[in-house]
């Protein structure tokens, strides 16, 4: 249920350049980037962003590049810097000999390529010896605790929805490798063409982990199959953006009963999870489907599934075949022309598992402190300025008002670094075997999930790393996270005009805010907790107005024929508007605002708007534009800086949008919801 802004999949971001705040020069809306030949009515988006996007191609390694992606490959290379040090200098102190050797082991690719697949064959080996399903699907459970494959059975330790303050087993839905469903299911050209490559590359993988070519064959045709199936039980993303839907209760005695092909004490036990007595089931139809394929369809057919469980999860760790035949699959779906860097894949891949060893370092040498303490004051503003909102609200009834401004008002906030940093006793990190690293941290990161089962909910931790270019919030914390990497221009920097950080970073926590209260965010009360706090009569107003928004972003032409998805982004739409007009009220509270002094020859409104529209641009490839309509909760970038504004009073009388202009929207036709 986590809302989250990952770089291919943006929602808000907040930053603050350490270098830029040193300069002097820094044009913070530079006209050079904007198109002055477009109309603001009739495409704001390019209007402001026109010149950078034409002088800004996309590199050869990216499948996108805008002002997110500009932020990441600065954080990557800041990473870079750390690391090369790290390596350099193991002897320092624990979490510098770590990430240092881990780094170096991931570099280390002599060493890898002499290892071809020799680090997994005993693992595959042992597959081919299971005479039976139980044996195969209680080897899958160990397998899941010691990093070496991803398993059958999906299961997650988190908070109940119910009741936050305990932790539950959780089993989503899954087991399939394409991004989604339709890839396996539809015949459009797309579909096909990605589904045609995917067996391809399941046959030569096969190959590279030692089959001959006819049991390969034999191995992906069994895999396909399988996921298939997978794939038409499987919920579609919009119904998976139902918390009610996805919340299925059972005993665990009633899961047996429902279920009852599978020994669930004995894999709950295998999985190192104890004291379960409940446990959560995301989609109820696509677990009675999936233990009905246990018996369905032949041993050897799973033997194979499995077996590819254990190289997908291997490949990006072995020698170079492996990991270009990962890239060539990602090249047919994504458009992606060149591999990422080794360099960037291992800072990245250190920074998802040690985040708060490498993250220490970067806050250290690369974070201001002041920073945190601006950014506290600019939550707590925007805040303030929510709840003014609130109150004015001509839909909500005084009857829900109080209830939304409890939930407002006990946001957690986590800005720029954990309180407690974890220590990760227990991993063992060597510099000569990288692929025992990876497991090392897998099995360290899966213990210290199952190890919660008992325990009070922690609710302290961020769930970011402080080198995110990133922010979010979770319903079930009700806390609003922003990690050190997103305080950087162009959404926050000290030397910036209040317009262009209130439309950058303001913006940006109003969204982050606002999902509280979106379609999905709303269900949930003010401890987290997966309640219904509104009247009926409000909630059908809500629906109401969110179901405007869905058909507005239904309207978006992406590519060819492709629309936004205005069901699947809901939840991120609503929080642009909302978050938008926050940070406009809370702007026109700040000295510049009531000034209204030109700067550039722009006022501080249409300065604000600028900076709102400049965060979002972003050039994008068509397979990968393609892909993320159908994975991404995000609008595409030109949809999210033209589709909040319009319905926005004060951008149309900054820019003077008038009737006939191609985005104008009568009065009447805006919609207005927090």
């Amino acid at each position: 249920m986590k809302k989250a802004l990952l770089l291919s999949t943006v929602s808000c971001c907040l930053l603050a350049s350490a270098n830029a705040q040193d300069k002097k020069d820094v044009k913070y809306i530079d006209k050079s980037n904007m198109d002055l030949s477009v109309k603001p009515g009739d495409n704001f988006y390019q209007y402001a962003n026109g010149t950078w996007l034409k002088n800004n191609p996309i590199p050869g390694s990216k499948t996108r590049w805008g002002s997110f992606d500009v932020l990441r490959e600065e954080s990557s290379k800041r990473l870079q810097t750390l690391l090369d040090d790290a390596a350099k200098n193991t002897g320092r102190d624990r979490k510098t000999q770590m990430i240092g050797d881990f780094y170096a082991s991931g570099m280390d690719s002599a060493a890898i390529e002499a290892k071809g697949y020799l680090p997994i064959k005993p693992d595959l080996d042992k597959i081919n010896t299971f005479t039976d399903i139980q044996t195969l699907l209680n080897e899958a459970a160990i397998a899941r605790t010691t990093g070496i494959g991803s398993g059958i059975l999906g299961v997650f330790i988190g908070p109940d929805r119910k009741n936050v303050s305990k932790y539950i087993p959780s089993i989503g839905q899954g087991g399939t490798s394409l991004p989604d469903k339709d890839y396996y299911l539809k015949d459009d050209a797309r579909s096909t063409k990605i589904r045609d490559a995917y067996k391809s590359h399941l046959q030569k993988m096969f190959m590279l982990a030692g089959e001959d070519a006819a049991t390969a064959t034999a191995s992906a045709a069994s895999v396909l199959k399988i996921e298939t199936e997978l794939a038409k039980a499987q919920y579609s993303r919009v119904e998976m953006r139902d918390p009610y839907k996805t919340y299925n209760k059972f005993s665990v005695s009633d899961l047996a009963k429902e279920v009852p092909s599978i020994n669930w004490q004995q894999q709950f036990q295998l999985m190192k999870i104890q004291g379960v007595d409940s446990v959560l089931v995301g989609n109820p139809s696509f677990l009675k489907r999936l233990a009905a394929l246990l018996t369905e369809y032949p041993l050897t057919d799973w033997k194979s599934y499995l077996r590819w469980g254990i190289i997908r999860s291997a490949a990006p760790y072995l020698s170079d075949a492996f990991v270009k035949a990962d890239f060539e699959l990602t090249r047919v779906q994504t458009g992606q022309k060149e591999q990422t860097p080794r360099w960037q894949r291992m800072s990245g891949l250190i920074d998802r598992t040690l985040g708060d060893l490498i993250g220490q370092l970067y806050v250290e040498k690369y974070f201001k402190p002041e920073a945190k303490a601006r950014m506290l004051e600019l939550v707590n503003n925007l805040q303030q300025t929510f709840g003014e909102r609130i109150k004015r609200l001509d839909w909500m009834s005084d009857e829900t008002k109080p209830k939304a401004l409890e939930k407002l008002n006990a946001f957690a906030k986590k800005i720029a670094y954990p309180d407690k940093w974890k220590t990760y006793d227990g991993i063992t990190i060597s510099r000569n075997d990288f692929i025992a690293n990876v497991r090392s941290v897998s099995v360290w990161s899966y213990n210290y999930m199952v190890t919660r089962m008992g325990k009070p909910v922690d609710r302290t931790e961020m769930g970011m790393t402080p080198p995110t270019i990133n922010a979010s919030y979770s319903p079930s914390n009700n806390d609003l996270t922003f990690p050190a990497g997103i305080l950087q221009f162009p959404f926050f920097d000290f030397g910036a005009d209040d317009a262009v950080n209130y439309g950058g970073i303001g913006a940006v926590i109003g969204h982050e805010m606002t999902h509280g209260f979106d379609d999905q965010g709303r269900q949930f009360d003010a401890t987290g907790n997966l309640r219904d706090w509104w009247s009926k009569e409000d909630g059908d107003k809500f629906k109401q107005k969110a179901n405007e928004i869905v058909e507005q972003y239904n309207a978006f032409t992406v590519l060819d024929t492709i629309h936004v998805n205005g069901k699947l982004t809901l939840g991120e739409n609503l929080a642009d508007l909302g978050g938008l007009n926050i940070a406009y009220e809370a702007f026109t509270k700040t000295k510049q605002f009531k000034e209204g002094k030109l700067m550039d020859g722009l006022t501080p409104t249409q300065r604000f708007f600028l900076s709102w529209a400049q965060v979002w641009r972003n050039n994008i490839l068509p397979d990968n534009a393609a892909q993320l309509i159908l994975t991404d909760p995000h609008s595409p970038g030109q949809a999210r800086a033209n589709g909040a504004i319009v319905n926005i009073d004060a951008w149309y009388k900054a820019f003077d949008i008038k009737n006939g202009d191609k985005m104008y929207k009568k009065p009447e036709d805006r919609t207005h919801i927090w």
